[in-house]
């Protein structure tokens, strides 16, 4: 049987190639967008691709989009939250709004139709699906001038890693953090959002300038990254956390390597402050 996949974010990117992945490989797919109307893949027809609008951010879209899949298709195996951008520049330049911005799609938006997801998934019949969350590398280190993109796809990270530990086995529903690296997608061209105002103490950084000569040259090819996601959406047993990229394996491996050794380190020190004849249960 084929599998429903609904995803988020398909006007371009990942989620633009996701869904061509799926409909090429015999599946269907729920493609979504804010404006949907803009939407357009090859080889589509009414029984393996509908369009529906949502932005992540409206409750009313989320219930609309899933009432709608399930309407017309019967169940959703898969979702993949993708939707989200970037928001690049110095912490101190960006504004109060742009922060919470970032936040609301990011993370609030990926929660809120996690939760109708998992609701969904856990109710029909058979129970049970996938929820992708397409993260980024920078969910598992900090990068300079992404602070608070580092700080949404991390608050995905540990909410999603919470969340499967709380499902029933009996439920079959499973959870996987996708972690890219760069990728030549328009994540870092048009999509990309920069403070409203420099700060003079941050001279020494120009997040336009980096971006701009860095777009494009990422080593990531778009299509290859989707159909990755793809592969793990299928498996039977998919990983909790996976990267994909070259450049995100390189960083993840020297990052694990540089936990180990910092913990290590201060060995001693985090194991004095136990109460006195203290012993771990069993």
């Amino acid at each position: 049987m084929p599998k429903v996949f609904l995803i988020t974010g398909t006007s371009t990117g990942f989620g633009k190639h996701l869904v061509q992945e799926v409909i090429d490989r015999g599946d269907i797919a729920v493609a979504t967008a804010r404006n949907p109307s803009m939407l357009s893949f090859k080889n589509t027809n009414p029984k393996n691709y509908h369009a529906v609008k949502l932005d992540v951010t409206d409750p009313g879209d989320i219930q609309l989009a899933f009432a709608t899949a399930l309407d017309i298709f019967g169940r959703i195996d898969v979702v993949v939250n993708n939707a989200g951008y970037g928001l690049s520049g110095p912490f101190e330049e960006l504004s109060d709004s742009q922060i919470k911005t970032q936040m609301d799609i990011n993370f609030f938006g990926l929660i809120a139709v996690t939760r109708k997801a998992m609701e969904v998934m856990r109710d029909q019949k058979p129970s049970g699906g996938l929820i992708q969350q397409v993260t980024s590398i920078g969910g598992q280190r900090g990068v300079p001038m992404f602070s608070i993109y580092c700080a949404s796809k991390w608050a995905v990270e540990g909410f999603t890693e919470a969340i499967s530990q709380e499902v029933k086995p009996e439920w079959n529903i499973k959870f996987t953090c996708v972690e890219p690296g760069g990728f030549r997608t328009d994540w870092a061209g048009r999509s990309m959002s920069f403070a409203e105002q420099r700060h003079p103490a941050y001279d020494h950084l120009n997040a336009k300038k980096y971006m701009t000569d860095y777009n494009g040259t990422q080593a990531g090819d778009p299509i290859k990254g989707a159909k990755a996601m793809y592969e793990l959406a299928v498996m039977k047993d998919p990983p909790l956390r996976v990267v994909i990229g070259s450049d995100a394996y390189k960083r993840i491996m020297g990052k694990i390597e540089a936990y180990r050794d910092n913990y290590k380190k201060y060995e001693k020190l985090s194991n004095s402050t136990d109460v006195e004849g203290y012993k771990a249960p069993s």
